[in-house]
């Protein structure tokens, strides 16, 4: 897309786009078939509060119209409509977030324009808020026919999107193009990025994005340079086929080779980049993801057309399940300091292949948001210069708080419908167990002290107090001295955080000879076999403690993992064998050996209760949550106090220079 103005003065800043062909699972967030509008049941409503009706049945019904014929695509942004046949583009790509570009940008007026050639109609649609469907304008076309809509966008203050659907009469009708235009409220030359990838590990998703890029060399127009940033030892310039996506790329990318500083390494060496190459921009990217590449032009446009500098960000699709957007938008829940939903309606692992655009309610009202994952961010450099780059923090919260960050000095973040990548899921992981637990337990804590609004936290102590216990009892004794170590060292202060960067993961590795719930062997069969029997509640169901049993749950479990030594049989063979979803703190806590397999399915651990861990780690954990009660207000102060400097170009290009020489 370029932001070039055509001869009328209009400039298009979306167009409509269709899915490439080896992407079949990804049609229903191009194109639809079928009416309108689906059918919405609410909860008021008489049908729904049948009791007959499953639960699941409840909020909405399909509309009944078919798929889109995938053959019917005829190119990335030409499709045929058979005739008799009726196709929508109010879908997640090609519906125009109307209410997004009325809050950020100063944009009132669009326009679209459609191509069509063939005989049928062209009808224009928009929504509200509340999900509610209207027509607007539409037209019959016959032959070879360019229509225009004006529109406007002042009635979107809370939500709503325009889109257009088109239906073939007695010939088929073929889409050649349609974008989105409006005129003004953009800068007279578009920005330049810096388009910067982290990785470590991944060169096989690193060079299949950069073919992505390649192959689609309108979109890169603003690109100033593709720089990856390779933190591991299987480096991507060693891939098979390299030489020939940097030729294609046309002397843009650009490989940095430095040791792994995590994320947050990663990604602050792109706003780096960014800031000494003089760009507008740093878009980032995670690495294990496949892009949609015309996200980087909506991202670019809309934020060239935003009022005030603000960080855009793109959306996450699930990458193995590619209809599926995990999720639409996320805050802090500052009491709590966990990543929380906008709105309580919010859906979380939406399947537009099962509800489209059109029949979701809740998907038409804005959703305005604390921050945006670095899968995909794009932050101007003007916000760069003024509050700094990431915090030191190697993994996990760094994104949360630079958006914090950026909220309070004036900066806001926008999560845009129609740019989005398609990413590895987190829902096969359980990164709250294992070495992510120091980082976890040590950058919440962080973000907490510098960020939180409430005493003391809020209930961010609790909470962490709570989650001790829940790992000892489970005899995750790795993953507690985890975070005894992350509260150590939180105790310590920020002074170290650039220094620890590149060495804490090592460190926490290394303790995992010391435990054998960390060491994963592939096959089961690599264990001694379960004795005999139903495990140790006799096969039954063991649920969840009401909330009001917790406490006393808790005080009477501990005590008899305490007081009870385990059965010398424990540690010659398990009791039993359990699969990850099985994997709960208020089952594996009546056991005293079992093998739990991990949340990838790649392997398993063999956990084995040892009351003197128990009670040391306890007793330490206790200690430290004490003390940094004690001491919150004064860490408090030196942590917020610390942001400008660690944070800081001068104090990231020291850390960069001593890696770059590792990582060479």
């Amino acid at each position: 897309m370029s932001a070039a103005e055509t001869t009328t003065g209009w400039t298009t800043i979306q167009r409509v786009i269709l899915p490439s062909a080896d992407q079949t699972d990804t049609v229903p967030l191009y194109v639809d078939a079928g009416t309108a509008s689906g059918i919405r049941l609410r909860e008021n409503d008489e049908l729904a509060r049948t009791p007959k009706l499953p639960e699941e049945k409840l909020q909405m019904f399909s509309s009944g119209g078919q798929a889109a014929h995938f053959e019917d695509l005829l190119g990335r942004h030409s499709m045929r409509v058979r005739s008799g046949e009726q196709i929508s583009f109010g879908t997640y790509f090609n519906a125009f977030p109307a209410s997004y570009w009325r809050r950020w940008t100063s944009v009132r007026d669009i326009r679209l324009v459609a191509s069509t050639r063939g005989t049928g109609t062209v009808t224009v649609y928009k929504s509200n808020a509340r999900g509610s469907v209207q027509r607007v304008d539409g037209r019959h076309v016959d032959g070879t026919t360019t229509s225009v809509f004006e529109l406007s966008l002042k009635p979107f203050g809370d939500g709503g999107w325009y889109w257009f659907d088109l239906a073939a009469s007695s010939e088929e009708l073929v889409l050649e193009n349609a974008q989105w235009e409006t005129t003004g409220g953009g800068p007279e030359t578009p920005g330049q990025v810096t388009l910067e990838i982290t990785t470590m590990n991944k060169p096989d998703f690193c060079l299949n994005n950069a073919r992505i890029l390649a192959a689609n060399p309108d979109v890169l127009q603003n690109v100033k340079e593709i720089l990856i940033v390779d933190q591991g030892t299987q480096k991507v310039e060693d891939e098979e086929g390299f030489a020939e996506v940097r030729a294609a790329l046309g002397g843009k990318l650009r490989i940095i080779n430095q040791a792994n500083l995590g994320g947050s390494g990663g990604f602050a060496r792109g706003m780096y980049e960014a800031v000494e190459n003089g760009s507008d921009y740093a878009l980032l990217l995670d690495d294990d993801i496949v892009v949609e590449p015309e996200s980087i032009a909506r991202l670019l446009t809309f934020a060239d057309h935003c009022r005030t500098p603000t960080i855009v960000g793109g959306h996450m699709f699930d990458l193995y399940n590619r209809s599926i957007l995990h999720t639409f938008g996320e805050v802090v829940d500052p009491y709590r300091f966990v990543p929380a939903a906008p709105h309580a309606d919010m859906e979380v692992r939406h399947d537009f292949s099962v509800a489209n655009l059109r029949q979701t309610a809740w998907l038409h009202r804005r959703v305005d948001v604390d921050y945006n994952g670095w899968w995909m961010c794009l932050i101007p450099t003007k916000v760069i210069r003024e509050i700094g780059l990431s915090l030191p923090l190697f993994i996990k919260w760094d994104d949360a708080e630079y958006g914090l960050r950026a909220r309070e000095a004036g900066f806001a973040t926008v999560s845009l419908p129609g740019a989005a990548v398609w990413h590895v899921s987190w829902i096969d992981k359980d990164d709250l167990v294992g070495w992510q637990a120091y980082f976890h337990e040590r950058n919440r804590l962080i973000a907490t002290l510098i960020h939180s609004p409430y005493p003391k936290g809020g209930r961010v102590l609790r909470e962490s107090v709570q989650a001790d216990v829940k790992h000892l009892v489970s005899m995750q004794y790795f993953t507690e001295h985890g975070r005894i170590e992350a509260l150590k060292d939180i105790l310590k202060g920020p002074g170290d955080l650039h220094q620890v960067l590149a060495t804490k993961l090592p460190e926490i590795n290394a303790l995992k000879a010391e435990y054998p719930d960390a060491q994963l062997k592939e096959d089961v069969n690599d264990f001694p076999a379960p004795k005999l029997g139903r495990g140790p509640m006799g096969g039954a169901v063991v649920g969840m403690p009401r909330k009001k049993d917790l406490i006393p749950w808790g005080i009477k479990t501990v005590a008899r993992q305490l007081i009870k030594a385990p059965g010398p049989e424990s540690a010659e063979r398990p009791q039993a064998y359990l699969a990850h979803r099985d994997n709960r703190w208020f089952r594996v806590a009546h056991y005293d050996s079992v093998v739990v397999s991990n949340a990838e399915g790649t392997g398993a651990s063999w956990y084995q209760r040892d009351p003197k861990k128990l009670k040391s780690m306890l007793t330490e954990a206790t200690a430290l949550h004490l003390r940094l009660f004690r001491e919150w207000d004064t860490l408090a102060e030196q942590y917020r106090s610390a942001v400008a400097e660690i944070s800081s170009i001068e104090a990231w290009k020291k850390t960069f220079e001593a890696s770059s020489r590792d990582g060479s």
